[in-house]
């Protein structure tokens, strides 16, 4: 485990010399909670309430959305894994002497650690400058639950993007499966519109799948909705970890054979 530390704490130091990218980081996570507040005051312009939101809850749940959408960055090890085996030199992270999706989650692990308090800074300066009311639940059962499922998400979302990056040992491009897989969580981890809004019907077929955990459930819980989903929700996104962390191990062995080091 110390290894693995070590590479965190290798890239959080990193993030010191890219300091643009903070600032923009904050900066996205600004924008949408400025969307959010510019539309939706439209919205309750001339209403008090919109499903189960009022205007302070609706706000709440992007302040909380935006701040945990930001953290999750894992995007750029699909990418890494792919030029690294275009270009013949993925090699180097097979002789390195740690697993090699275990350096991944490592790097990404520090990553997000580094950005955490930059991110909540963030929401703490927006929910002063527009006066929200900000909802947060005192629920501490349902903030460790929120806090594990997020978690967790973060985590499936870096075994898919480690997953669609060893796709491309077998396949010549990934950007297909990395386009389907963006828009998709946009619209469905609730970062456009909460789900809520959503119709009843296709709220139950999205609990189903493990997007609904990454973002959107942990959002509600923090800002004090959906109680109920707390405990099962922690089960539900556990078993979609443990199912493509199964697919992992399975295509890793069959691809990895067709990888020569040579690149293209």
């Amino acid at each position: 485990m110390y290894k693995y530390w070590e590479i965190s704490k290798t890239y959080m130091k990193t993030q010191l010399v890219w300091r643009a990218d903070v600032i923009f980081n904050m900066v996205f996570t600004v924008t949408k909670i400025l969307f959010a507040y510019l539309l939706w005051g439209m919205v309750f312009k001339d209403r008090d309430m919109a499903g189960m939101f009022s205007f302070n809850g609706m706000l709440s749940y992007y302040i909380a959305s935006s701040f945990l959408s930001q953290l999750e960055m894992s995007g750029g090890i699909s990418a890494e894994i792919y030029d690294r085996i275009r270009n013949g030199t993925f090699s180097k992270y097979m002789v390195i002497p740690a697993g090699i999706e275990r350096y991944f989650l490592a790097m990404e692990f520090g990553i997000v650690l580094f950005y955490i308090p930059f991110d909540f800074i963030a929401a703490i300066i927006w929910i002063f400058i527009f006066r929200v009311n900000f909802t947060f639940t005192m629920d501490l059962q349902v903030i460790v639950c929120a806090a594990v499922i997020a978690f967790l998400g973060l985590l499936f979302m870096a075994q898919l993007n480690y997953l669609l990056g060893i796709m491309a040992l077998k396949f010549p491009g990934i950007q297909t499966f990395l386009m389907i897989k963006d828009n998709l969580a946009m619209l469905i981890t609730g970062g456009i519109v909460p789900l809520a809004l959503f119709p009843e019907s296709v709220i139950n077929i999205l609990k189903i799948l493990p997007f609904y955990y990454v973002t959107y459930l942990p959002a509600m819980l923090f800002s004090g909705f959906c109680r109920e989903e707390a405990v099962s929700g922690i089960f539900i996104i556990l078993f979609w970890c443990i199912v493509v962390q199964a697919v992992i191990n399975v295509l890793w062995k069959k691809y990895v054979k067709k990888y020569q080091g040579a690149g293209i």
